[in-house]
């Protein structure tokens, strides 16, 4: 009995993990804008990707905890600063 109610849970929990990543996060900014590829100042080339649009806050860009890039996949995993 506890073999089915552990495979149920473990079923139930990767059927939500999969529900999070085709839905693009838990509350990822859904206005966004190209951005080109350009060269830093310090000489790193950035490849051109989609960014979400500012706005106050940093905890629904792509690349923040709980966020899902609906254009690449990526889970996002960096901690919002604000």
């Amino acid at each position: 009995m506890k073999q089915i109610i552990l495979a149920a849970a473990l079923t139930l929990a990767a059927t939500a993990a999969q529900a999070q990543y085709l839905s693009g996060g838990t509350g990822s900014n859904t206005r966004s804008h190209s951005v080109q590829g350009h060269t830093t100042n310090s000489g790193t080339y950035v490849a051109p990707h989609v960014a979400t649009n500012p706005n106050t806050t940093q905890r629904d860009n792509y690349s923040a905890t709980g966020n899902v890039n609906p254009y690449t996949g990526a889970v996002g995993t960096r901690n919002p600063r604000y």
